[in-house]
């Protein structure tokens, strides 16, 4: 299996003995030994997932690199995270996912109001299995718990990613005096609760919770 490092926190370094990786297009940024590139349709899902992805908007370009040797990769200098994954399944933005191995499994799902919140859209991308990915942030992101005890709440210009049994509720604070410019100054967040953990970064996107 293809062994994820960290080169610095900007680039993602793939060590593979014939290997394959999936990879966002255009991310590499060196190798040696022998690699071979081969761009994927439908976010490397096939035709199905080609149109799922069309539909749904959650568009994402990607390419195999096998081969023997290293393989580096960055995204517009952004910091890089690596997620174990065994057995679970993780939400990630399609633009945050960087490279996964290729036996995880990726797909769309549903996100409901959370999404458009974030100005998204109303899908996110899903990587599921046994093995590791790597997802972008801007700055370093901090891994926060979840609990049955302790739910959390999340800026969503802030929300990167998130795995685990988690539900999450969009929470308003708009109301009367959010129109006359006296509201809360954080008028929308993301509440998560259940077991599990989300990454957050410090750093908050334009969305469209913010302009309110």
């Amino acid at each position: 299996m293809a062994q994820f490092r960290l080169q610095g926190s900007k680039v993602l370094a793939v060590d593979m003995t014939g290997d394959a990786v999936k990879a966002k297009n255009g991310a590499m940024v060196a190798y040696d030994g022998q690699m071979a590139f081969k761009k994927m349709s439908g976010g490397g899902e096939g035709l199905r997932g080609m149109v799922t992805r069309r539909l749904t908007g959650e568009q994402m370009t990607v390419m195999e690199v096998k081969g023997h040797g290293t393989c580096y990769f960055a995204d517009r200098a952004s910091e890089i995270n690596l997620v174990q994954l065994q057995g679970e399944k993780l939400f990630v933005e399609a633009g945050n996912l960087l490279c996964t191995d290729a036996a995880l499994r990726t797909g769309t799902t549903f996100t409901g109001l959370r999404g458009a919140s974030q100005g998204n859209g109303l899908f996110t991308t899903t990587v599921e299995g046994s093995g590791q990915a790597a997802i972008t942030s801007h700055g370093p992101a901090v891994v926060l718990r979840v609990t049955k005890q302790y739910p959390l709440q999340v800026d969503p210009g802030a929300y990167v990613a998130h795995t685990g049994d988690l539900k999450q509720h969009l929470q308003s604070g708009v109301n009367f005096r959010t129109f006359i410019g006296e509201g809360s100054g954080e008028a929308f967040q993301i509440r998560f609760e259940g077991e599990g953990l989300v990454y957050v970064q410090p750093s908050e996107r334009n969305t469209v919770g913010g302009e309110v």
